[in-house]
Formats: structure tokens, sequence, C-alpha cells
């Protein structure tokens, strides 16, 4: 077993053949390449499946041991500097590799059906090969020089493939926003680890925190010093994982293709910000007052999130700012120094929303089939509904992942949300009120999302969306020109929040001929008689097996991942799977937590927090199951609230939670004119001091100089008549001043 430890740094490097493999080809061999792209979505699968093996080979190794292994070697060595690469293989390492590879194999596998009309598909496969690679080598490092190489790859891995469509000019737009506010906090990070290695001369996990403990032993570290340093830490993980107040970029990142948000928002980069404080834990708990400030960060971002989630129209930002919320759970749950429910949060969340973007993009799929390929309208909830007759198993498993998201038992995020509830309520009362309050958020919103897309009748008006398809900049078009038949018109009625009444669209079963394109996919077309002869149309499909497979694995774990954080006994320590996996950890951060577990208790606390997401479901239910009603005219506000004064303050309140939710909590207004035209004015105004202060001083004393040169060169000229008009003029001076100011 040393020996597979020994050479266990090998892993990250795995998925590494397949980008080299591929640029190389596209150089050598170009056409025979994109002839056969379709194969190398095998090496890219195998070889992640290979690290996943390896990677359950070492937990289970570290479950019956409680061992934690490193390797390290002398990269640089420079008189007292000393600079050592290797890899660090605990608990907190086997948990995070698993996350990567089982959700990334999903991922993989179900991009090959999705991305195959793709002209990007080999470049897809070759940025998310390396993409894997760097977030699998940030995991296994074993020192925050390490880390911080890795950290800088995994951003611009997101950059590349957040602008996958870099031909669209809004997808151009999210990667560089996402660049640039990752930057603020990697420039902080960077700072930090300077920081500390100025104070303890060491960059190794292992070293830092003995180091820092002598020190403060021997009050021969200023705490003011040390505290900054924690806290530009911090400030990279803030924006790695989407924190508030940098939380602006992940919304937009939405533009890169759908396996891309699933694997970002589930366990790769964001999940980078959480591993880096739950990593950096024990030198957190040892500064004052920084474990409080990451406590109230997640609290903020819990909050936001969910308030920003409530009515936003795009299903994939609906879930981005939902992601958001449950991100501040976890960095939560750090703060208030509960390890094991912050991880078991991030194991539960990060296989519930990979199956939720998953079906997303089954979702989109299936819409495009009829508005085409346009983000606006096939991601757009509004023009949804009625999907369930279409897509039933893409609707089994988004109900599956929304009832987790939601706390229902018996489901994954039922179990690691519940814990972090409970130790919110023995750290801060008020902090639980809200976290609680956001649980509820959670119900209503996830419960919106999935009847606006299912329930009810497709909200598609087919005579403003015709199907015809502009020119495609980014992908193959699959669908031909439009049949001009109309059949079967249907009145149907939609909720619009930005109307006051109902608006009307009519549904009219319109049929659009599947060019070649189209007709080389394995399947979702439909061959239907059409006067003597067989044509094949679109109509809103099932995704193909190959995706279907995918969420169907990611719905298995969905449903039983919560069991490995379970405790199945009441007597001395939980033998729970996490926890066995934890102790070494769990012991290090709290000496005291091999408490028996009080199942009493938990079943009262459960019983709360589960009455508080029905109730979520329940309001989201009685406003947006079909048929709708108006934002205006809520049929719930109408039972308890009557018309006059108090219903009009109803409504007022409602049109602000509203309007601070579509427009993001007004963030994207408020950093352009705070920053952007502040950083400018303050640009202009040190330029005007700069050209008219400065540069006028200096260009003053020259003047002066000049002038000054050419009055004296008239006094040595010789002429007698210069001499006798400077004598008179002094002569004048002397008179005027002896006039004036005489005693």
């Amino acid at each position: 077993m040393e020996y597979t430890y020994q050479y266990s740094w090998i892993l990250p490097f795995l998925p590494l053949p397949v980008p080299m493999l591929i640029g190389m080809g596209l150089l050598l061999f170009p056409t025979a390449t994109k002839n056969l792209r379709r194969i190398w979505a095998f090496p890219s699968i195998f070889l992640l499946s290979l690290v996943m093996i390896l990677s359950i080979y070492l937990s289970i190794h570290q479950i019956n041991r409680s061992s934690i292994y490193q390797y390290v070697w002398a990269w640089t060595i420079n008189n007292d500097f000393s600079l050592e690469f290797g890899h660090l293989i605990d608990p907190l390492t086997s948990i995070m590799l698993i996350l990567i590879t089982t959700v990334g194999i999903m991922v993989l596998f179900y991009s090959d059906n999705y991305m195959s009309h793709d002209r990007g598909y080999l470049r897809f496969f070759a940025y998310m090969s390396f993409f894997n690679t760097s977030m699998l080598g940030l995991v296994t490092s074993s020192n925050l020089i390490q880390i911080y190489i890795f950290w800088e790859l995994v951003g611009m891995c997101s950059y590349l493939l957040i602008g996958f469509w870099f031909t669209r000019p809004i997808a151009a737009t999210a990667c560089q926003k996402a660049f640039v506010t990752n930057r603020v906090g990697d420039f902080g990070l960077l700072l930090g680890i300077l920081g500390l290695y100025w104070i303890t001369g060491s960059f190794e996990f292992r070293d830092l925190v003995e180091i820092l403990n002598n020190l403060i032993y021997t009050n021969e570290v200023n705490f003011l010093v040390l505290t900054l340093c924690a806290f530009l830490l911090f400030a990279g993980a803030v924006a790695k994982s989407a924190q508030f107040p940098l939380h602006v970029w992940l919304p937009d990142a939405m533009e890169g293709p759908t396996p891309i948000s699933a694997l970002i928002h589930a366990a790769t980069m964001v999940a980078a910000g959480i591993y880096l404080v739950a990593r950096l834990l024990p030198l957190f708990l040892i500064i004052p007052y920084i474990m409080n400030f990451i406590s109230l960060i997640g609290i903020i971002t819990v909050l936001l999130g969910a308030t920003l989630a409530l009515a936003q129209k795009d299903i994939k930002r609906s879930l981005a700012y939902s992601t958001m919320s449950q991100l501040g759970y976890m960095m939560l749950a750090l703060g208030m120094g509960s390890y094991r429910a912050a991880l078991f949060h991030l194991i539960t969340h990060a296989y519930s929303k990979a199956l939720l973007f998953l079906g997303s993009g089954s979702i989109i799929h299936s819409m495009e089939a009829i508005v085409g390929y346009s983000p606006d309208k096939s991601q757009n909830m509004v023009l949804m509904g009625g999907l369930k007759k279409h897509v039933p198993l893409t609707k089994i498993a988004f109900l599956v992942g929304t009832l987790s998201l939601c706390g229902v038992p018996p489901l994954a995020c039922f179990w690691s949300k519940d814990e972090i509830l409970n130790d919110s309520w023995l750290y801060s009362p008020s902090f639980a009120i809200i976290a609680c309050c956001t649980a509820g958020f959670t119900a209503f919103y996830m419960f919106r999302i999935y009847l606006l897309t299912f329930e009810g009748h497709l909200n598609v008006n087919f005579q403003n969306y015709s199907g015809q398809k502009s020119s495609s900049f980014y992908s193959i078009s699959l669908w031909g020109k439009e049949v001009p038949q109309k059949k079967n018109f249907r009145l149907l009625t939609l909720l619009t929040m930005n109307n006051n009444e109902r608006t009307s669209f009519f549904w009219n079963k319109t049929f659009y001929e599947i060019d070649s394109n189209g007709k080389n996919m394995i399947r979702p077309f439909i061959t239907i008689p059409h006067f003597g002869s067989q044509k094949t149309f679109s109509y809103p499909h099932e995704s193909d097996d190959t995706m279907l497979f995918s969420m169907f694995v990611l719905g298995l774990f969905t449903l039983l991942i919560g069991v490995v954080g379970i405790p199945f006994n009441q007597k001395g320590a939980p033998l729970d799977i996490l926890s066995k996996l934890l102790n070494p950890s769990i012991n290090l951060l709290h000496p005291n937590s091999n408490d028996s577990f009080d199942w009493y208790e938990f079943l009262t606390n459960a019983s709360f927090s589960v009455s508080i997401a029905f109730l979520g479901i329940f309001i989201a239910s009685v406003l947006y199951k079909p048929p709708y009603s108006s934002l205006k005219h809520w049929n719930l506000l109408n039972l308890f609230v009557k018309r006059g004064p108090n219903r009009i303050l109803w409504d007022k309140i409602i049109y602000v939670i509203y309007d601070w939710s579509y427009n993001r909590g007004y963030m994207d207004t408020f950093y352009p004119i705070s920053l952007i035209q502040g950083i400018r004015g303050l640009a202009e105004l040190t330029h005007f001091f700069d050209r008219r202060i400065i540069d006028g001083i200096i260009n003053g004393f020259g003047l002066t100089g000049f002038f000054f040169g050419e009055g004296i060169k008239y006094v040595g000229v010789g002429r007698i008549s210069s001499y006798l008009l400077l004598y008179f003029v002094f002569v004048l001076i002397f008179v005027l001043i002896f006039y004036f100011f005489k005693p």
C-alpha cells in the first residue's frame, strides 16, 4: 500500500494525454482527427474512470486505517529557501477525488451526445480533460504554492469553457467577467500566501499550524498582520466559490454549454473555494475573528442567493443562484466549525445539482426543437410548461433533484442541510432563523422552476417563434426549414411576471422538416405519415439514451448518497462512513466530537426543517400550478388580505422583492457605477492633477526661467538707453515703496 501512495501523484495527470493527443492530432492529421472526433470521448471517460477506481481504493484504505500520507520532493533549494512539490492523500483529498471523478464521468458521458452536433466537439473534450486535470492537481497539492498554480489553471479552464461559444458577444463578455472577478480574489490569495510565508517561512500545510502555534505561544507574531493574511487567503475562496460580494460572475457563467455548468457548479470550480477553506480551517481556528467573518459571509450569501433566485426566468440562472445559496450554507458551516456538515453538504449538493443541470440541458434540447438555438427562448421558463408529456424521464430526474435540494427526506440534501441547520441554532439563533427561512425560499423557487417547466401546457406561441433558425455561428444547424402547416390551435394561459393581466397564447402544432445534418443524429425524431409518404419532423422530444443514463446514475446518487452520513448507532462515536473517513480531521478540529447521537433530538429538528420545506412547496404550488395567477392578483393574498391599505402595502412589498430578484439585487448596476465609473472618475481627476498641477508647476518654473533670461539679456548688451530705462524703473519702484510704506 505504501507503494500505491507513493505513486498516487500520477492521479491528476492521467486525464492529461487526451488534450495533448487531440492537439497533436489537429496539428498533424487535422482531417482524420475531425472525422474520427467521436472516439475521443472514450479515452476521456476511460482515464477519468481509472482515476475514480484508484481514488475509491485509497479511500477504503483510509477508512480502515485512518491514515494520512504525504510525499514531497525538493524542487528548488537556495540557501535558506526550499520550495517543495508533492502530493497529500488524506480524508479531504479522498472525498474531493471521488466527487470530481464521479460527477466528471457522468458529465463527459452526457456531453458525448449533447455536444455531438457542435463544431467545437474536439475542443470541448480537450478543455474538459484539462479542467479535470487541474482540479485533481489542486485537491492533491501539499502546499500553498502548488495549490495556487493549479488554482490559476482551474481559472484558465473555466475562462475557456464559459466562453466556449466565443463568437457570441454575451458569452465572450461572460468569460471575461468571470476571469476579472476571480482575479480580484486570486490577487488576495497570492498576497495571503506570501504574507503567511513571511510570517512562518513555510508553504507546507503540515508545518503552518505548528509554526503559528509556536509563534503565538512565544508572542512573536503580530495578530493584526496574521488576521490580514487570513482574510486575503479567504478572499480567494470568496471569488472562486461565488460568495458575496464576488458572486456576480456565477449567473453569467451559464453562457457556456450546459455540461460545463453542471461540472462548474457541482464538483469543480465552485467546490475549490470550499475545499481551500476546509484545508486551511485548522489555521483559521487559531486566528481571532476570522471564523466569525467566514460565517457572516456565508449567511449573507445564503440569503442573497435564495432571494435572487425567486424571480429569474432563465432556468440555468435560477439554478446558478441556487448553487450560490447552497455554497453559502457550506461556508456558514465552515465558519461555525462544522467541518463534517460542510463536507457532507458539499457531497450531497454536488450530485443533486449535477442532476438538475443535466436535466435542464435535456429540457433545453427539447425546447430547441421548437424555438431553435436561442438561449433567450430555449432557456426561458415563461415559454415552457407541459413538458412532462414530452420528456417524462427527464421530468422524473428533475423532480428527484428538486426534492433533494428542497430538503425532503430521505433524499441526499435533507441529511446534510438539516445538520447545518441544527448546528446553526447552537452557534447563533439569528443565523439559524435566516438559514431556516432560506430553506423555505429554496423549496419555493425550486418548485417554481419545476412547475413552470413541466406542468400546464407548452407556453410557446408558434406564430412568434416559428422555428426558423438564424445561421448559427457556434454549432451546426440540426433543423431544416419550416413546413408551412399549422394544425390544432389551442388557447393557453400563461403567467407573465411583467404584465397585470393574463396573456393568451395560441399553440399550433407546427412541423419542421429535418435536414441532412439532423438525419445523421441517432434520435430524437418522429416519422409520421404525410399524404401517403413519410417525412421526418421534430417535436419536443426526450433526450438520447446516453444523456438519460447519466441522469439516471446521478439520480441514484441523489437518492442514496445520504447514507454515507447517516449515523446507525446510539453509542459512542457514529459509525457512518463519512465520520469514519473524517475521524482524524474531526478529532483534530473538535477533540470532543465523539458524543453519542441523539435520535430524538434529530427527529424533532428534522420535523421542523421538513415543515419549512413543505411550506415553501405549498406556496409555490398555489402560485404557479396551472392555471397561473397574475403577480398583482395572487390567489394566496386574496385569501388573507382584503382590498385596502394593507393590500396596497402587500403589493408594494411583493413588487420590491420581485424587482430585487429579477434585477439581481442591482449588483450589476452598482458595480459599474461604483467601480467602473468611480475608477474612471478617479483616473480623470488624477490625469487633471498630473497635467494641470504637477506639469503646471514644472512648466511654470520653465516659463519663469525663460522670461527671467529674456529680461537679463537686455542688461549686459552695452546700450546706454537700456541701462537708463532699468535705472528709472528701479528708482520709480523705490519711490513708490517709500511713498506708500513710509513710517
